[in-house]
């Protein structure tokens, strides 16, 4: 009876921790996407309990996208949407700095880095010759051989469509590298000589800053944007301390 009693309060538990619907983990960062890590960070940098279930299609999800939070009976979709919930309805449990809410310039930023600087990585890996060469197997190397092909070429088709459609991807290759560098020099302006872009302590903004860094600066693809940031000291030491605190 007690064993018994035992078993449930453990599986009632489980039942309450949060669930990360997410992208499998690939490319030696914490998630590939920078959206579904951005989320990763947040709950990391809060200290709340989670699982991570990454054996979902987004296009089984109700927006189409990942990541998504299962939250009890609660599912919440989009990244930002996420954090967001996670500030409310957890502000009590959450260390203060990641209870403030986002002011102008700190969305102004993510923006910048979610509408503009994300295409023009996308563009990177799955357009540029480079980047494909180490995208490509990472996400289609486990496919059988001539399913392989197919389907890598199917998905770098809709990717330099989508691309097209957005607008990164009408300007050449120099072109949108000059602009993704020029977002990371402003990242750089804006952190100054803080440790964090909270100060001392970290803010819901810089878990969406450290995941686009992340995904740039740690995973192998050789291209004028990484070598870009490798040279931005600041930001190198930047996503350094925030690796010792979340991991990458």
């Amino acid at each position: 009876m007690i064993a018994a009693g035992l078993a449930t309060a453990a599986g009632n538990e489980e039942d309450r921790m949060l669930t990360l619907i997410q992208f499998p983990h690939a490319l030696g960062v914490m998630n590939a996407s920078p959206f579904c890590m951005k989320v990763e960070v947040f709950l990391k940098l809060a200290g709340l309990p989670y699982r991570v279930d990454d054996g979902h299609l987004p296009m089984r999800m109700p927006k189409g996208k990942l990541p998504a939070l299962r939250d009890g009976d609660l599912l919440v979709c989009d990244s930002q949407a996420i954090v967001a919930h996670l500030q409310q309805r957890y502000r009590a449990e959450l260390p203060s700095a990641l209870r403030e809410p986002e002011r102008g310039a700190d969305l102004a930023l993510r923006r910048m880095l979610e509408e503009h600087f994300y295409f023009a990585a996308l563009w990177g890996r799955w357009i540029a010759d480079a980047g494909f060469r180490v995208t490509g197997p990472a996400f289609f190397g486990s496919l059988p051989g001539p399913l392989r092909g197919l389907v890598a070429a199917l998905v770098r088709r809709k990717m330099r469509r989508d691309l097209i459609g957005q607008g990164m991807g009408r300007h050449s290759q120099s072109e949108i590298t000059e602009r993704a560098c020029a977002d990371l020099d402003a990242v750089q302006v804006m952190l100054g000589a803080r440790p964090y872009f909270g100060g001392d302590a970290p803010t819901a903004l810089d878990a969406s800053v450290y995941a686009f860094l992340a995904n740039a600066l740690f995973v192998e693809i050789d291209n004028p944007v990484r070598r870009h940031l490798q040279g931005q000291a600041a930001l190198v030491a930047y996503c350094a301390r925030m690796e010792a605190r979340v991991g990458r």
